[in-house]
């Protein structure tokens, strides 16, 4: 059997160049890929494509469980798509190894963008750790600037360490609550607070229209307890229906009054550096702990010093100590 043909990072980088999604998403395969000729392929590639890419607006969206962030998507990607935008969607799951991710049941629900011929949507593989999430989803974001999306939304699917992933990656940090402001205060954590750049009301209509705007009451007078990174900025709070639409121009116009406004101040260039800083510090760990795990005699040394750790005959500190000396001799 013959191996299938083989396309070179030129007709990848062509491809991508000129919008075509299907490229795009092999392209983005390669970037999952764990093999060496596929990682040195996409290596080629995201190089090609590096000269086109830190055009787009990203956007990080994280909420509770059952707070409706993929009909946000759907909704509001699709609102942006007829304001003349081209959107693409990538979701962070540092879960999905385990749980194997939502995104394919996300994609079902964003049936309005998956039909747009303007629209993007794309897990972001976990690789296995939340470092590999961001490295990937990172390099995922390029190869959608290279290919045109101007608005690229990232969705957190796990809990906990997706936000923080996603918030190193992002322009704007937008953060999906459900209208009972008694309830959620208590159940937010006060870090994600701190992180949002907009608050987002959502499922505000019908009878829960009053209680959307009792929270976003009770949340202006929260978020006034935060310092926000950009000294200019405060916040908004927006009430939103994805059935109906409402909310999503004045969404619109708080992430372009954010940009101009940082944009002027010079908080949206600190922003991006501070985005490539941290890409940096994350791709040096990935390859030293990738080198050590590799390395022959941290292998062959590994699995004994585990069950001595296990007989707690070492403590994981000593084991830890042996195994980096056992790495750096000659």
């Amino acid at each position: 059997m013959t191996a299938p043909h083989r396309l070179t990072a030129e007709i990848y980088t062509e491809g991508i160049l000129r919008g075509d999604r299907l490229t795009l998403s092999r392209a983005i395969t390669l970037i999952e890929s764990t093999l060496p000729s596929d990682q040195q392929l996409a290596t080629e590639i995201i190089r090609n494509c590096l000269p086109y890419t830190g055009n787009a607006y990203r956007v990080g969206i994280t909420g509770v469980p059952g707070v409706g962030k993929s009909t946000f998507i759907d909704g509001f990607g699709s609102f942006l798509i007829s304001e003349k935008l081209r959107v693409a969607v990538l979701a962070v799951d540092p879960s999905s190894s385990r749980s194997g991710g939502s995104i394919l049941g996300d994609k079902t629900r964003m049936e309005k963008l998956a039909a747009s011929s303007q629209a993007f949507i794309r897990p972001s593989p976990s690789g296995g750790n939340p470092g590999g999430v961001a490295r990937k989803t990172r390099e995922s974001i390029l190869l959608c600037e290279a290919a045109g999306y101007e608005m690229i939304l990232i969705e957190t699917v796990g809990v906990g360490q997706s936000e923080i992933s996603v918030f190193s990656m992002v322009d704007f940090f937008l953060l999906l609550l459900l209208p009972h402001a008694g309830d959620e205060l208590q159940g937010i954590k006060r870090g994600i607070m701190e992180m949002a750049d907009g608050l987002i009301i959502h499922k505000a209509d019908g009878v829960m229209q009053a209680a959307a705007r009792q929270a976003q009451t009770a949340y202006s007078q929260a978020i006034r307890l935060f310092n926000h990174d950009s000294p200019d900025w405060r916040p908004q709070i927006i009430p939103c229906s994805s059935l109906t639409g409402k909310g999503y121009p004045e969404i619109g116009n708080m992430l372009n009054q954010y940009k101009t406004l940082t944009l002027k101040n010079g908080f949206w260039e600190q922003k991006r550096s501070l985005q490539l800083n941290q890409w940096l510090k994350e791709a040096i760990e990935q390859q030293l702990l990738n080198s050590f795990y590799s390395h022959p005699r941290v292998v062959s040394r590994l699995e004994e010093l585990s069950r001595e750790v296990a007989d707690k005959r070492l403590s994981p500190t000593e084991a830890a100590e042996i195994l980096l000396k056992t790495m750096g001799e000659s």
